[in-house]
């Protein structure tokens, strides 16, 4: 199936956004420039920006797209579970790894919410550190930071 690509200007950057007429296949954060003025035709992009546009407008908490993301199938499991995690709400690694079911794989498991190939929609931005503090986030701590606090206010703790 034919894929397209559409570039998305967010809040917080540049979003790419892959996929084809009937589903998401990645949303990453682009540094560079892109041009953004790319006629999209996928109406599974087109349903994708939308979305977004209301998710950063505060009009949406959830989203409603057919999502095919790549990965191993441990990986699509991690991937899942996120897919769990409420707006507005975090949950720690150790928590996920429990969830799924083996507490003795959280490195694996912060690995491969590292690897989630679709930025904001498998909110991997609500998973942070067991004291509370943000840790990891392929698009840059300060988009996690920014991400939870448009969903709920959550402020993090000073470490000093």
């Amino acid at each position: 199936m034919h894929t397209e690509t559409a570039y998305y200007t967010s809040p917080i950057g540049i979003l790419e956004i892959i996929g084809t007429e009937k589903e998401i296949q990645s949303i990453n954060f682009k540094d560079d420039d892109h041009s953004t003025n790319i006629e999209v035709t996928s109406k599974e992009i087109r349903k994708c920006i939308v979305q977004l546009d209301e998710y950063f407008s505060k009009k949406r908490k959830e989203f409603e797209l057919n999502l095919s993301p790549k990965g191993t199938e441990f990986q699509g499991k991690v991937w899942n579970e996120l897919l769990k995690v409420p707006f507005g709400k975090t949950r720690s690694y150790l928590e996920q790894s429990k969830e799924l079911g083996d507490i003795k794989a959280i490195r694996a498991v912060a690995s491969a919410n590292g690897k989630n190939p679709i930025s904001i929609i498998v909110p991997c931005h609500r998973i942070i550190g067991s004291d509370g503090s943000l840790t990891g986030y392929a698009g840059g701590i300060w988009r996690k930071k920014w991400l939870l606090e448009h969903e709920s206010g959550y402020k993090q703790q000073s470490l000093f």
